[in-house]
């Protein structure tokens, strides 16, 4: 029996773990949209820089006033306090939520294949890769006070409490382990898509069975059909023909 590599029509190893992933994915992705969603416009993203700098723990967010006061080039604004960084964290939780629906769909439709499900996977896992990492990413803008990690990562939120801000804090850090479930859960997902595109006996088969079905059944449209007999030969009728032949020959 001939083996050869299928690619596309291929058969997941564990079905009842893809379905069973689905649900801690649909609650990890209608907890980052909620939170993400809060954040969008500016909720406490800015307060928290400045809180920051004034715990000397990051860069001033005056810096681009100063530049323009000063007429010099604007400065590069840290990833982790751009709103570049809650729109992005916005689109792919957006994504993963449509992603989602049409992995269910596909499923249902069982044409929810491996080869999509790795490609589909990593990319999103490669995406919140990058919000863990703007999220929790340094800020090396102020010489005198650099960050390598958001302190509301890594530190107590009893520092926004003369701000008002404590309940920011907390969410903010729950939007930062939402981030990281995702991406586990999508690692988990590229993980289990991977294995599935791994050589396996069950889908690596060349069918020569059903070759050699084939060939037989164009052997059988190939021969003629057989002839059927006007009536059936047996002793009664032999009998009769002999009878037959003994009568005399009747004159008219």
């Amino acid at each position: 029996m001939v083996r050869t590599y299928k690619i596309l029509h291929r058969k997941w190893r564990l079905h009842k773990a893809l379905y069973w992933g689905l649900i801690p994915e649909l609650a990890g992705t209608i907890a980052a949209l909620v939170l993400f969603g809060i954040s969008q416009p500016d909720a406490y993203r800015t307060l928290f820089w400045r809180i920051g700098f004034n715990n000397q723990l990051n860069s001033n967010p005056n810096m681009i006033l100063y530049a323009y006061a000063n007429h010099r080039p604007l400065p590069n604004i840290p990833f982790v306090w751009s709103q570049s960084l809650t729109n992005f964290c916005v689109a792919i939780s957006i994504l993963s939520l449509f992603v989602l629906l049409a992995k269910m769909i596909a499923s249902i439709m069982k044409v929810f294949y491996p080869i999509v499900g790795l490609l589909t996977s990593f990319g999103l896992m490669v995406l919140y890769v990058v919000g863990v990492y703007g999220q929790a990413g340094p800020d090396y803008a102020d010489k005198r006070y650099p960050s390598s990690v958001a302190w509301y990562i890594r530190m107590s939120c009893s520092i926004a409490e003369p701000y008002g801000a404590v309940k920011d804090c907390y969410m903010a850090k729950g939007a930062f382990a939402v981030t990281v479930v995702m991406m586990f859960i999508y690692l988990c997902n590229t993980v289990l898509a991977a294995w599935a595109m791994f050589p396996n006996p069950l889908n690596d088969i060349r069918d020569d069975d059903d070759e050699e079905e084939a060939d037989n059944d164009k052997q059988w449209e190939m021969q003629p059909p057989a002839t059927p007999r006007t009536m059936p030969f047996t002793p009664r009728t032999q009998a009769f023909y002999t009878l037959d032949r003994k009568l005399p020959l009747r004159s008219g």
